[in-house]
């Protein structure tokens, strides 16, 4: 049992009670992820290969020069049109990497593409075994997916209205992305744009706002 000499917890709530002028509900951190649904299966693989792609073996041996291909894309692409490419390396902070390129697009208020890092990271992708068959026969192969080390491109970008975000894209079979959001950079940026009988309804002020 607690003394009646012990100090009260004082709790963050505690501290801002009454000082508080505005609060704004919003999603602080918002991640989205993309896939494309027929790869998901094996089955979608095997037709992604033989039918969209008019192979007549769907092999493993495939899938590297579709990676290789997008990731010699996408360095051109950069280049094309002068965003910087980043390799980070182990231990690297890629907020604090990338940092200085998002405040320089916010100052200028300008969205763009500010950098591509990359990064070698651990994603779920397919890989194959060679089944038993005839010797003689088409080689057939079993698809499973694996967690594999494979190459990761984090394309930064800021936007005049969401802030600062990446998309990262894995650069191997089947191509998931994420992509991440600050939700809290569109509620606190459109404050100064409030109205004056908006902020008032509030009880605020066009300085509280600022």
């Amino acid at each position: 049992m607690a003394s009646a000499l012990d100090p009260a917890v004082v709790t963050a709530a505690d501290m801002v009670a009454g000082h508080v002028r505005l609060e704004i509900s919003c999603l602080d951190r918002l991640y989205l992820t993309g896939f494309v649904a027929k790869l998901q299966t094996a089955g979608g693989v095997i037709y992604f290969l033989r039918d969209h792609r008019g192979k007549p073996i769907a092999s493993p041996a495939l899938f590297e020069p579709i990676g290789a291909k997008f990731r010699r894309e996408i360095k051109d692409w950069a280049q094309a049109n002068g965003i910087p490419v980043i390799r980070f390396t182990a231990g690297d902070r890629k907020a604090g990497v990338m940092s200085p390129y998002l405040e320089a697009a916010a100052a200028a208020g300008r969205s763009k593409v500010v950098a591509i890092g990359c990064a070698q990271g651990f994603q779920h992708v397919w890989t194959a075994r060679k089944r038993d068959t005839d010797p003689g026969g088409c080689p057939q192969f079993s698809f499973t997916k694996e967690r594999r080390r494979v190459s990761v491109f984090y394309v930064y970008i800021f936007d005049a209205r969401m802030g600062p975000g990446f998309i990262k894209i894995c650069s191997y079979f089947p191509y998931p992305i994420k992509v991440w959001l600050n939700g809290q950079y569109a509620e606190t940026a459109a404050m100064p744009r409030c109205s004056p009988k908006w902020l008032r309804r509030r009880g605020l002020s066009e300085r509280d706002a600022a």
